[in-house]
């Protein structure tokens, strides 16, 4: 993993995702967690002052190490213990059913195989447990899915292989989830081409 990667994305992503709607975003998303958590793509730890008193540990997992050094400071912070492992959604190291929970916040869009980081997903949540997302991705208007196919290279150039051309409420419910909240919508600030987003809670079927 290169110098980009590992120092001057993470600085970049850091600044760039911290912002007062994104944190909106994550406090409404995280209230509903409970038990054992595991965090996809723990990043720099934006996340981790919003995890409620319900949830008992959470482990992160983030393929990028150069994310440790930011993320340490918002894990000793945080009002819950989390443990950062480094590892790739694609192998997820949990067993069977050993999480109440699992979140990804704008990860999928990042993975290598979103299908089978889906599939983790489900093989780590117990019977009952929830999958709490927040993602951006294809949008289902013709006009701006237009503009996200013709620049989706450029943005995985600059952004760490971020795709815009994910279907993300199709690829969930195809991995067998089924939505019990949430919707698709755009975010205030930014291109309508990469802020068609998808939020909610999901469950197994």
């Amino acid at each position: 993993m290169g110098f980009y990667k590992r120092t001057v994305l993470p600085f970049f992503m850091d600044k760039m995702m911290d912002t007062a709607e994104l944190n909106g975003q994550r406090k409404e998303l995280l209230a509903s967690a409970r038990g054992r958590v595991l965090e996809v793509g723990f990043g720099t730890g934006l996340n981790a002052p919003f995890f409620p008193a319900a949830v008992e540990r959470v482990v992160g997992i983030d393929p990028n190490d150069g994310v440790q050094k930011r993320a340490a400071k918002r894990i000793a912070a945080a009002p819950v213990p989390i443990e950062l492992r480094t590892a790739a959604g694609e192998r997820l190291p949990a067993d069977d059913a050993s999480f109440d929970c699992v979140v990804t916040f704008l990860v999928l869009c990042t993975v290598s195989d979103l299908d089978q980081t889906l599939a983790e997903i489900s093989r780590v949540l117990k019977p009952g447990g929830r999958y709490l997302l927040f993602e951006h991705g294809l949008c289902g208007d013709p006009q701006v899915s237009k503009w996200q196919h013709r620049l989706n290279g450029l943005q995985q150039c600059l952004f760490g292989g971020c795709q815009l051309t994910r279907p993300v409420r199709k690829s969930v419910e195809r991995a067998g989830f089924k939505f019990e909240t949430g919707h698709d919508f755009f975010l205030e600030k930014g291109p309508r081409f990469g802020t068609f987003c998808t939020t909610g809670s999901a469950s197994k079927q």
